[in-house]
């Protein structure tokens, strides 16, 4: 990690080439065998509301998390006014959470590579409840009795950035896990179609000039080498299209 907001800004905007601009790793979309052939499943619209998974503590947790990793600054809204944690919090209430569609059963190689995937026992609903609590013990510990959300901004960086070097991991807490866990999250939750809880207004598409899901690029190819200057538009659509307007 590093305490320069602008940076920060470089860094999210390099890591999408990791994650897809559009999110698609995102969709945590599971459909069953048999299938048939030229069927569609539109994603269930992530809707306001009360926390499906994170208990009170939990979500504010993640909140002063996700704002950390990607603070507030002139180019945009931080993690938390961009719905990062609500996006986390859809997504561990449902299949991802679960891990459905996900190989559980093992063997699990001990050390393994980054190419193999996902390799655990432990579904990410599970891997998350039970990281937060050894995270707030640790916290607890460490920070006179405080919780996570009660650190200031330098001590939670100070935090966070131990447990992405793996200097606060231990028998009893896997901190470099759940820093890994809430990092990818995070992307995912800003650069995700803001259909799944986050991107806020597509801010984290903004950010990027990223057009979104606009069904027709004809215009654009038959003009090359020009700015494009149409607003994102979001599975949902746009806003302005609700009130009778164009997009």
């Amino acid at each position: 990690m590093t305490d320069a907001r602008t940076s920060r800004r470089t860094l999210l905007a390099a890591t999408t080439a990791l994650i897809g601009l559009s999110g698609t790793a995102s969709a945590r979309t599971v459909h069953g065998l048999p299938w048939t052939s030229n069927e569609v499943y539109p994603p269930a619209e992530a809707r306001p509301g009360p926390w499906l998974f994170f208990t009170a503590d939990e979500a504010a947790a993640v909140e002063a998390i996700v704002d950390r990793l990607i603070p507030a600054d002139e180019l945009g809204p931080g993690g938390k006014d961009a719905g990062c944690a609500v996006f986390i919090d859809r997504q561990l209430a449902g299949p991802y959470g679960r891990c459905e569609g996900m190989y559980m059963q093992g063997p699990f190689p001990p050390n393994p590579l980054p190419t193999q995937g996902f390799q655990s026992s432990v579904a990410f609903a599970s891997a998350y409840r039970q990281g937060l609590a050894a995270l707030a013990a640790h916290v607890g510990r460490s920070f006179g009795g405080r919780k996570v959300q009660q650190l200031s901004g330098e001590e939670l960086d100070r935090l966070l950035t131990s447990m992405e070097k793996r200097e606060t991991n231990t028998p009893e807490f896997n901190a470099s896990g759940l820093f890994d866990l809430i990092h990818n999250n995070t992307m995912e939750g800003f650069f995700a179609d803001p259909i799944y809880g986050g991107n806020r207004d597509m801010a984290g598409w903004k950010l990027l000039g990223f057009p979104g899901t606009r069904y027709d690029y004809r215009d654009v190819i038959a003009r090359p080498n020009r700015r494009y200057e149409l607003p994102p538009v979001s599975l949902l659509g746009r806003p302005d299209w609700n009130r009778g307007g164009r997009g």
